[in-house]
């Protein structure tokens, strides 16, 4: 009746070798990397870093130009 602890089973899997402990390894791995990678890249096309600089700029101009000017 779950004589063994959670860390000895983990121990047991990380260490053991077996070919299904090394694929299911290598998905948990995939999955944990694979999801933030797919939720940031969505809806983005590819741009150079020349495009992310002009886009950058035009922001910061637009940002600047239509703030009203500070009260001292």
């Amino acid at each position: 009746m779950g004589s063994e602890g959670f860390r000895a089973k983990m121990e047991h899997y990380l260490y053991s070798g077996e070919k299904k402990h090394v694929m299911a390894g290598m998905a948990i791995i995939g999955v944990i990397f694979g999801v933030p990678w797919y939720l940031m890249n969505r809806g983005t096309k590819h741009q150079s870093h020349q495009d992310y600089l002009e886009k950058a700029d035009r922001a910061r101009n637009a940002r600047l130009h239509s703030a009203p000017p500070a009260s001292k």
